[in-house]
């Protein structure tokens, strides 16, 4: 993977401390290359992860980085009484640095970072990696409660949103939190590796002019990898020297092991954890997305920097990254697999693909990395700076 060229920041180093909980999937791959690329650039950068859901590659890569400081702390997803514990440790790790920005991701992170008694404090900046509120299944009841909190936290207790996309911007927006303390950033990537690309097909013994649709991303209800195993058993018939190869892993892993087992196609679908998502990507001939909410999910713009055509629901980024027809095509967001079936059967077309994949080399160059860390770095320093000028009135008095 490529990294970041380090440069000499042009204010004064900053002590940032970074949260996560899910340690994984996209926001893992976004908390991984904040942490690298603000450590490059001279800052004093100390991580907060969560071991309950982690994955392996992405604690090793984070370890590898180098940050002076890395604390394990077992936040859960849901919530429940074990949230006192933690976020009691949270505060004696905050407590314990003079950070200058306490930068919390994903929603129980977010709000664990974030809840504090009012009065003078620390800058909190918050990236939700998409919002609960986002997820088409959940009930009325559920988006009222999310979003009561999630607007209450924006509301008092954030210094500063940051929104991933333009549709994520929009939703909060809808959400009544604060448009003035809320501004987009939209994920980068550096180029894919294509190194890792024959290793990949070998492990499973695909051969080189197969035909490969590829799927990243945690296996979980939002990304609903079960739907690209229900199109699969269709377009196999279709598209005969064709492969699935699905990367991730999550809480529905045995049940999709057990599709695949049931399917009588386990010589094409292919399921693994062992590489990461840009490792991955190079070796796939078309991406496909069909998850449920997305705000701006890392493996597209991956794709799309390693020049991949994409087939995806109309999610969140979808629209900023896919123009439709032309480097892939965005379908309805449905359970009802006909449309993805039938999609990915004629984007494997010889003259369509051919076409798709024309094009989607030509819209690769559109998202760096280096452009989040620049306008990431700026956002920290103002809200790092607004703070020291308070403190100093409020020092004057």
């Amino acid at each position: 993977m490529e990294h970041v060229v380090p440069r000499r920041s042009p204010a004064p180093p900053l002590k940032l401390l970074q949260v996560l909980e899910p340690s994984g999937g996209g926001s893992g791959r976004h908390f991984l290359d904040l942490c690298r690329g603000m450590h490059k650039r001279g800052h004093h950068v100390e991580a907060v992860y969560s071991p309950v859901r982690a994955e392996e590659g992405f604690v090793r890569e984070l370890k590898a980085i180098g940050l002076p400081a890395v604390h394990a702390v077992n936040m859960k997803r849901a919530p429940g009484p074990s949230d006192f514990g933690r976020f009691l440790e949270l505060r004696r790790i905050m407590r314990a640095s003079s950070f200058d920005i306490i930068h919390g991701h994903s929603s129980k992170a977010g709000a664990l970072t974030r809840l504090r008694l009012p009065g003078s404090h620390v800058p909190r900046i918050y990236t939700p990696h998409a919002f609960r509120t986002l997820d088409p299944t959940l009930g009325r009841g559920g988006r009222l409660i999310y979003g009561t909190i999630e607007w209450a936290l924006a509301r008092f207790f954030t210094d500063h949103l940051i929104c991933v996309s333009d549709d994520e911007f929009h939703h909060a927006l809808s959400l009544h939190m604060p448009e003035k303390r809320m501004s987009v950033i939209v994920n980068g990537v550096a180029p894919p590796s294509c190194e890792m690309a024959q290793t990949l097909r070998a492990s499973f013994g695909i051969a080189p002019d197969a035909f490969v649709f590829g799927f990243v991303g945690r296996l979980s209800a939002q990304k609903a990898p079960e739907r690209l195993i229900a199109a699969f058993k269709s377009v196999a018939a279709s598209v005969r020297n064709s492969h699935l190869v699905m990367v991730g892993s999550g809480e529905l892993e045995g049940d999709l092991r057990k599709a695949i087992a049931e399917s009588g196609l386990q010589n094409r679908m292919h399921l693994t954890s062992a590489f990461t998502g840009p490792q991955a990507v190079p070796a796939f001939d078309l991406l496909v997305m069909p998850s449920r909410y997305e705000a701006m999910s890392y493996v597209m713009l991956e794709g799309a920097a390693a020049g991949k055509a994409i087939i995806a629901t109309d999610i969140g980024g979808a629209r900023t990254v896919i123009e439709d027809d032309r480097n892939g095509y965005i379908l309805p967001n449905s359970d009802d697999t006909s449309a993805l079936t039938k999609t990915m059967i004629q984007a494997a077309e010889p003259e369509t693909f051919k076409a798709l994949s024309a094009s989607a080399e030509n819209l690769k160059d559109r998202f760096t990395l280096a452009v989040m860390l620049d306008r990431t770095e700026a956002l920290y320093q103002k809200a790092a700076s607004k703070r020291q000028t308070v403190d100093l009135l409020q020092s004057t008095r």
